[in-house]
């Protein structure tokens, strides 16, 4: 079965002819988020890249549409959920915030629900005005908290 789980990823992932945009990746990747927000949970990268079939070295990118839209619509920072197995914290990319612990709270209180899912194209945009991943915290101006 793991066999089987690798073929069907690498046929995924890295078929030519099938190209999936990072804000494409991004609309996968949000309802995973806003589902382990309402459960209050965290979620590994490793497990993020076995329920999408993203390599978990990507995934990072992958959110950076994410992170980006959350700081400019003045959201809780989502990705805060993505954490390394190892130290339970985001990984160097995420820049949202300071205070991960603070923010843990504030992403499980928030109405995930009632946000809803932005599409592709917002996404993109989003990385277009604010690129995010890796980008100091205090080089980046954001909407005020919600």
């Amino acid at each position: 079965m793991v066999l089987r789980g690798t073929a069907v990823r690498y046929i995924f992932i890295r078929s030519p002819g099938l190209s999936v945009k990072r804000s494409e990746r991004a609309a996968q990747i949000w309802p995973l988020l806003a589902l382990a927000a309402r459960n209050r949970q965290t979620l590994t990268y490793d497990l993020v890249s076995r329920l999408t079939g993203m390599h978990t070295a990507g995934i990072g990118q992958m959110m950076e549409p994410i992170q980006s839209y959350c700081l400019l619509k003045g959201l809780p920072p989502l990705t805060v959920l993505v954490v390394n197995k190892s130290t339970g914290l985001p990984g160097v990319g995420f820049v949202a915030a300071a205070d991960v612990p603070r923010e843990f709270l504030r992403v499980f209180e928030a109405d995930w629900l009632a946000v809803g899912c932005p599409t592709p194209e917002e996404f993109e945009a989003a990385v277009s005005e604010l690129p995010s991943n890796g980008v100091p915290l205090q080089g980046i101006q954001t909407a005020p908290a919600t």
